[in-house]
């Protein structure tokens, strides 16, 4: 059987205020701008390097309007979603584009009082980190590392 899957799951904090808007046809629609942390171990210089990746999420609907009234820069989320290239010729006609994750599902982690997770990972306190060169294509977490 031949299958596809698209399926996002990213756990991180707002880097600013979500944006909400709305489409000509009265469809609401929230930009959030993700922060996602990663802690590896360079495996040539035995380093711990720390890394953050910036994923833009669209929220739809009223989980838009609820992320817009709810979350502030800092926040640490949940989203659940997939993956969707938005292509379109600039003012020049250069061809651009853009990845970004479409939310499904967004749930709110921590609460507006408390301070944002500023650790390498959500919920984690080891300082232990996977030894794995990122740029390498046989990247593998040791058995171990993986929670389920």
């Amino acid at each position: 059987m031949a299958g596809n899957a698209n399926l996002v799951v990213l756990m991180g904090n707002l880097t600013r205020n979500p944006e909400l808007r709305y489409t000509p046809n009265g469809r609401a629609v929230t930009t959030l701008n993700l922060a996602v942390n990663r802690v590896y171990r360079d495996r040539n210089t035995g380093e711990q390097v720390k890394n953050t990746d910036f994923i833009p999420v669209s929220v739809w609907g009223k989980q838009a309007e609820n992320c817009e009234k709810y979350l502030s820069k800092g926040r640490a989320v949940y989203v659940e979603g997939r993956l969707n290239l938005n292509k379109w010729e600039d003012s020049s006609g250069e061809s651009r584009s853009r990845l970004e994750v479409v939310a499904n599902n967004v749930q709110f982690l921590s609460s507006p009082s408390s301070r944002p997770d500023t650790g390498a990972a959500a919920g984690s306190d080891n300082d232990e980190v996977p030894d794995f060169d990122e740029d390498s294509s046989d990247v593998e977490a040791a058995d171990e590392e993986i929670p389920f």
